[in-house]
């Protein structure tokens, strides 16, 4: 079972993880200079492939630790099964994988009533992911399924950013996959989605480019 431990708008706190099923040390994973910020940047540490931090309440003011257990990595290696075939497919079983999270997470942080888009304009930040909150949870998990070896066709990329308001347009940020063969970014946006909706996967080109 998921062991949780909740700790509320606190600095630099240290999370230990651990596999339910095999005691072993967490050895720190190799991530770019781009990665490593989400984590420093907030003061949390950076996914193992024992377990991560969850982010929430709006730039990970509330967070918890989820340790993944034997029959959690079991759930994640059947969804990322489904898209071994191609990079086509593989990005299919990229979304159930988030959708697997959301589900998993929702009952325990009060996010099953979380909306698309959430911001402080909602006045509801204990209840949601605001963009740095989903992009933070979607690279650990992405992060966490390479460690595995569960992705055959893409490797986890370094968060993107937009915004300008000249063009109306606001500031947001997404986790990314690229394509290992053609080394195309992909987008994973969870935050422009509901509760158990599936993340927009899209174009970095045309992720770029929306509102």
């Amino acid at each position: 079972m998921f062991q949780f431990l909740v700790s509320r708008i606190v600095p630099a706190l240290a999370f230990g993880f651990g596999f339910a099923f095999a005691a072993q040390p967490a050895f720190a994973m190799q991530l770019t200079p781009q990665q490593s910020e989400l984590y420093t940047s907030v003061s949390t540490s950076p996914p193992t492939a024992s377990g991560m931090t969850v982010c929430y309440g709006f730039v990970c003011r509330r967070r918890v630790s989820l340790d993944f257990s034997a029959a959690d990595q079991k759930a994640l290696t059947q969804i990322m099964a489904s898209g071994k075939a191609n990079a086509i497919a593989e990005r299919a079983a990229i979304q159930k994988a988030v959708l697997w999270f959301d589900r998993r997470m929702g009952p325990v942080i009060g996010t099953t009533t979380r909306v698309a888009r959430a911001d402080i304009r909602n006045r509801a930040d204990a209840n949601n992911y605001d963009c740095w909150d989903s992009t933070r949870n979607v690279s650990s998990l992405l992060l966490v399924m390479q460690e595995w070896g569960l992705l055959k066709h893409h490797t986890v990329g370094n968060p993107r950013y937009r915004g300008n308001i000249l063009a109306m347009q606001l500031p947001h940020n997404t986790a990314v996959i690229v394509e290992k063969q053609s080394r195309i970014e992909w987008a994973v946006d969870m935050w422009t989605t509901k509760y158990l909706q599936p993340p927009d996967v899209m174009l970095v080109e045309q992720w770029l480019k929306e509102e």
